[in-house]
């Protein structure tokens, strides 16, 4: 079994900045893409960022420029700093990432964090 924990989440100013860990650990062989998901109340999921083992990275428009997504030398961990968040920023903020726990096969599972909540006042 795989387990993703996130720390870092808080409560925060508008214009202030905030880290957020993921840290992966169980069963692990390899990990491709780990990502950062948020929802807000009353919305869907939506993407903020992921990063591939390869350092690639792909970031939601709303956060360009904002939010930096970046692994740990030990790839089993994930970092997203936010800078000049704004109120609309608010929501739980869930760790993402797709695990390879044998080196026998190819496949990779996909798990999710507990989430940690981001709240930004104005």
């Amino acid at each position: 079994q795989v387990r993703l924990v996130e720390s870092g989440g808080g409560l925060v100013q508008a214009g202030g900045s905030l880290r957020l860990s993921c840290a992966a650990s169980g069963s692990i062989f390899r990990i491709n893409v780990m990502g950062w998901y948020r929802q807000a109340p009353g919305k869907q999921r939506e993407l903020v960022a992921t990063i591939t083992s390869g350092g690639s990275t792909n970031d939601a428009d709303s956060v360009k420029g904002r939010f930096t997504i970046s692994r740990g030398n030990a790839k089993n961990t994930v970092y997203l700093q936010m800078n000049n968040i704004k109120p609309e920023d608010t929501a739980v903020y869930y760790c993402n990432a797709d695990v390879r726990q044998s080196s026998f096969g190819s496949g990779y599972v996909n798990y999710w964090g507990q989430g940690t909540q981001v709240t930004v006042s104005s």
